[in-house]
């Protein structure tokens, strides 16, 4: 076959090509596999997997590292539905992505062949997706799909990230056509400028935030999306501007600058509460001021809001205003704004702004915090207390190491209390909260950044969602850490349960986290998959057992059982109300 004429599945492989993409994330099907032969033949990498939720939370966290859309192989009907989580949660937290999905012959539409979802809808397996990525696209002609995958890299990609999905009849994949519409847009892929801010708003914004008694900064994953890191920083040194932070906003600045307060919400600090609450104006950017972030957006918790203004920036209209009234509103991506912002502040204010006394107020409440968990954080009680596992965590990893977080004190627990150090290394599941994302993203990570230590923080719960992932990891012997918290529970819905119907009835496993009942050995499970398995027995042998593993550079799970008590709050979340009206209870041990 001429280097021309191609079937669409070869030609689709030379645009991925074309696009720099090294690794295409995914699991075989009959609708598929003309894909993968092409893939066979070019220099990307398919990383398999045993269950297509894998696939999507890697290409996740693949995505979140590079900053570039990841690419997702699937099959049909169960194949899709079963990656539709991870998807999902990549929508909620604007990570962008292109799902390629096989379907049943076109030629079969309506007559409900094998393995068609739809039973009502004739040939629209690709609706599921509609609620949640930017847009599906169903290829109908072997012609059109040179630009439906353009126009799919270019939604993703362009101003608030996400996935989207191009769903391709089998057969069109082995049609025949020749490289002309592939050729026709090979100019437009070109980068994209994204919107600023004008100088005018940007000496109102800067003046108000110059007049302010109590101003406040208030950042979410729209600073890591940007790459703003770097300008954030800067802008908030010539400002003097205390900074706090959403969850997915964890790690947009060093946990230890003098003017970062922390995350806000139910699981944020008192000071970084506060702090908020008291500011006259606050300048939010890239934030969707979610939830449990805002404490449910009950006034006295968190923000007090409209008594506070708020300057809003963000690269999606549809998010200012949402949830609060904004007094200002600036559509712009973050990175280019703050430029702008730190210009301006230099023309209008020379000096810059100092504020000594807030640095020392931030630093005499974060060694006063650091105080009152030290106990907790050298405890040599076993099981494990979670503060042990994480400071124990945050020794021995490098500045630079690369978390995964799942749900739970994982995640809770390390938004409130573990330092991250270099902005953008902690992955999250934000949005969908979603259980079994981090032991999959960290194999994402890996393959993103090979040089970097990768550990994925994670509960037993979490971790018995995808164990399967260990199998890719050992293919292709990538180093990671899986260090589960096990506390023989899903434990944070066990606390809440216990707190409010006194029962822990569906939320725990049989046994205790020390000896649980007929449950799985981690350790056992990891070494049956080929990775090293270690199953801590005391408090001290977690430290030296990390120190190794990242040492080996081989996968390893590192099974640490753990006390189930809650991540202290000083937020609020509204399930309190609906499940104890008029009564103060939160969660408590199990």
């Amino acid at each position: 076959m001429s280097d021309n004429i191609k079937t669409v599945a070869e030609h689709l492989i030379d645009f991925l090509q074309r696009r720099e993409v090294k690794h295409v994330f995914g699991l075989c099907g009959h609708t598929n596999i003309a894909v993968l032969a092409a893939l066979s033949k070019s220099p990307i990498d398919f990383i398999t997997v045993r269950h297509e939720q894998i696939a999507s939370h890697a290409a996740d966290a693949y995505a979140r590292v590079t900053g570039k859309a990841s690419v997702v192989l699937s099959h049909l009907s169960p194949g899709l539905t079963n990656c539709a989580t991870g998807v999902a949660n990549a929508a909620l937290d604007c990570i962008p992505m292109v799902v390629i999905a096989g379907d049943i012959p076109t030629h079969y539409y309506g007559k409900h062949p094998h393995q068609e979802v739809n039973l009502h809808s004739d040939a629209s397996q690709y609706e599921i997706y509609k609620p949640f990525v930017k847009r599906a696209w169903r290829v109908d002609r072997a012609d059109l799909i040179a630009e439906i995958l353009e126009k799919a890299f270019h939604l993703a990609e362009s101003g608030q990230p996400g996935p989207v999905l191009v769903n391709v009849p089998m057969d069109i994949f082995s049609e025949v056509i020749s490289s002309d519409t592939f050729d026709r847009i090979l100019g437009n892929m070109r980068s994209i400028i994204k919107p600023s801010i004008d100088d005018h708003t940007a000496r109102d914004i800067i003046t108000k935030l110059a007049n302010s008694k109590n101003p406040v900064s208030y950042v979410g994953g729209g600073i890591l999306l940007s790459g703003a890191s770097d300008e954030l920083r800067e802008f908030i040194d010539y400002m003097g501007l205390p900074v706090a932070h959403s969850l997915m906003g964890k790690g947009a600045i060093s946990d230890e600058h003098p003017y970062l307060l922390g995350m806000t919400g139910f699981w944020g600090t008192k000071l970084t509460n506060d702090a908020c609450l008291n500011a006259d104006y606050i300048l939010a950017i890239g934030t969707r001021f979610k939830e449990a972030d805002c404490s449910s957006w009950y006034p006295g918790y968190t923000f007090n809001i409209p008594g506070s203004k708020v300057i809003h920036i963000d690269i999606e209209p549809s998010e200012i205003g949402r949830n609060y009234p904004t007094d200002i509103g600036v559509i712009a991506d973050a990175k280019s704004a703050l430029c702008v912002l730190l210009r301006v502040a230099k023309e209008l204010y020379p000096e810059g702004f100092d504020r000594p006394k807030l640095r020392e107020k931030i630093a005499k409440f974060k060694n006063a915090f650091i105080e009152k968990n030290t106990k907790m954080a050298t405890s040599n009680l076993f099981p494990m207390m979670p503060e042990r596992i994480l400071a124990d965590t945050r020794n021995a990893l490098p500045d630079d190491a690369i978390i995964t977080t799942d749900v739970g004190w994982n995640k809770n627990g390390v938004g409130q209390q573990f330092n991250i150090l270099t902005p953008g290394s902690i992955l999250t599941p934000g949005g969908f909260a979603t259980m079994g994302f981090g032991p999959p993203a960290a194999i994402g990570a890996k393959l993103a950044s090979p040089d970097k230590v990768v550990l994925s923080l994670v509960g037993d719960g979490g971790f018995g969602q995808n164990p399967a992932m260990l199998a890719t990891a050992v293919e292709l012997n990538l180093g990671i850490i899986w260090l589960i918290m096990n506390n023989n529970a899903f434990g944070t819905i066990a606390g809440l349960q216990k707190a409010h119907y006194g029962i822990t009835y569906g939320t725990t496993f049989p046994g205790t986290s020390e000896e649980p009942e007929n449950g799985p050995d981690y350790s056992k499970i990891a070494e049956a998959y080929g990775a090293v398995g270690i199953k801590i027995n005391s408090a001290s042998e977690l430290l030296p057992s990390l120190r190794g593993a990242i040492a080996s550079n081989k996968p390893t799970v590192i099974d640490v059982a753990m006390i189930n008590n809650p991540t202290p709050t000083t937020g609020h979340w509204n399930i309190l109300d609906i499940y104890s009206p008029d009564k103060n209870v939160s969660h408590v041990s199990t």
